[in-house]
């Protein structure tokens, strides 16, 4: 076997420049096959660190990375010691791996990472002309996230954290996170996406996510149309699993949604096991937007759920406490802008709700967005709302086609034109550092606020020009 001891990794920097070798969908790299065969193996091999510690599964289209947040916040402020995965990021890759809110000791990031190259090392490669040769260009080696995810696990389990908080990547089913075996799973908004990959109908999407369902063990359930409802009752009927479904178990009141975030009161209205108290909970939320009350919602309903006695102190602890880049984040007050990740029709509209109950309409936009996703649907939410879009490149991780994206834009304007309405100017900046100077300036210029959103990626970005001011 190949020994490594004189060549480990000095830094969690290098072993994540390592780890991009390998096929990465979020960078338009396909493999040949999806399996959860690949990623049994590898645990299999790293000796399951997928066991390590109890889990707690996520899986959606919209907002299943704030509740994996507000989760990990909560049970963290509780007292548990929690390993959080989740992606993507958005100034630094480490913030997909963590301990809590925090990164992870570098320690831990340099022999997770040793202790990952060695499975690839002394395994895989040795396997002569095996789908798992890590040297097969655009075969069957390892993905990045596979190894990424193994990464995650053997993180735990050096940590000996008492509890796993894991998002899945895309889908589920055939998600590589799929190899817990969870306390509770948690489902979110279900909306077409990645399409490619996980069909083009609502049930065939929501099919995929419910594929995290366990036998027997609970699920909660964000709303959802009927026809993705129906899929997710009949699997977890099937399996015998307890559902709980967030219209019927809770309500939230007294909501005010601020530019310093949301306040409301949770009501947890019966039918749920545990003995639930029916008093309401005042929360506070330092992110604004609706939608985040009830995913801190159903957040607090899978906690309770497996942790019935956990605190209503410790709930309103981590809430206040959370740390959520590019989900509706006020980055500036002068000239005011906010970053959000929110990248399908129904998120955007969310967003753009928030935006506009709190600065009102006629103010400009930054857009962008990744290649495969549903450009006219998002452009037909945005333009009544703004004065003015610049369209650009959401940096160069994803890939992105903004002359379609403007000429998409374009022609929604047009129509609303056509139709009598007033649509913005729109304008298309390739460059993303240009395209953000010259929404920055028009912002100050006009004294307007400005909302970057379409991709976590092009927020990221922003993010980091914004800061750098």
């Amino acid at each position: 076997m190949v020994n490594r001891d004189s060549d480990c990794f000095a830094s969690s920097a290098e072993f994540f420049s390592w780890i991009t070798s390998f096929a990465n969908l979020e960078r338009g790299q396909v493999p040949r096959s999806f399996s959860l065969d690949r990623m049994k193996l590898l645990c299999n091999i790293a000796g399951n660190p997928e066991r390590c510690a109890p889990s707690i599964h996520i899986a959606g289209s919209k907002g299943k990375g704030s509740i994996t947040v507000m989760t990990t916040s909560m049970l963290t402020a509780a007292g548990y010691r929690v390993a959080r995965y989740m992606s993507p990021h958005v100034s630094d890759i480490r913030e997909r791996v963590c301990l809590g809110d925090d990164f992870f000791d570098e320690a831990v990031y340099c022999k997770a990472g040793d202790e990952v190259r060695l499975v690839v090392d002394r395994e895989l490669a040795k396997l002569e002309n095996s789908p798992f040769d890590p040297a097969v260009e655009n075969g069957e080696a390892p993905t990045f996230f596979e190894l990424f995810t193994l990464f995650y696990f053997i993180c735990a389990r050096i940590s000996k954290c008492d509890i796993m908080v894991i998002e899945t990547g895309m889908g589920g089913r055939l998600d590589c996170t799929n190899v817990v075996d969870p306390l509770v799973s948690i489902i979110s908004l279900i909306e077409l996406e990645h399409t490619k990959f996980l069909g083009n109908t609502i049930p065939a999407v929501a099919g995929e996510k419910a594929g995290i369902i366990k036998p027997g063990k609970p699920v909660i359930v964000s709303k959802q149309g009927d026809d993705a409802l129906e899929v997710f009752r009949k699997t977890a009927k099937e399996r015998q699993s307890p559902l709980t479904y967030f219209p019927e178990a809770a309500k939230i009141e007294n909501l005010e949604v601020h530019s310093g975030g949301t306040d409301f009161s949770l009501v947890l209205t019966g039918g749920l096991a545990n003995g639930f108290a029916d008093a309401p909970i005042r929360l506070a939320i330092p992110i604004s937007g609706a939608v985040q009350a009830e995913n801190a919602a159903i957040s607090i309903i899978a906690l309770k759920t497996v942790f019935p006695d956990i605190k209503d102190e410790a709930l309103k602890q981590g809430l206040a406490a959370l740390n959520l880049p590019a989900r509706f984040e006020l980055v500036s007050k002068d000239p005011i802008l906010v970053i959000d990740g929110a990248h399908t029709p129904q998120s955007v509209d969310l967003c753009t709700e928030t935006f506009r109950s709190i600065y009102g309409d006629g103010h400009i936009l930054i857009f962008s967005c990744a290649e495969d996703k549903n450009i006219k649907g998002m452009a037909e939410v945005l333009l009544p709302h703004f004065s003015a879009v610049v369209i650009t490149t959401p940096g160069t991780f994803k890939i992105s086609e903004p002359d379609k994206i403007f000429a998409v834009f374009s022609e929604v304007a047009a129509a609303m034109a056509a139709g009598q309405g007033s649509p913005p100017k729109v304008r298309l900046v390739k460059d993303t550092g240009e395209a953000f100077k010259a929404a920055w300036q028009l912002a100050q210029s006009e004294k307007k606020a400005l909302l970057c959103t379409g991709s976590f990626y092009l927020a990221a970005e922003v993010r980091n020009m914004a800061k750098s001011l």
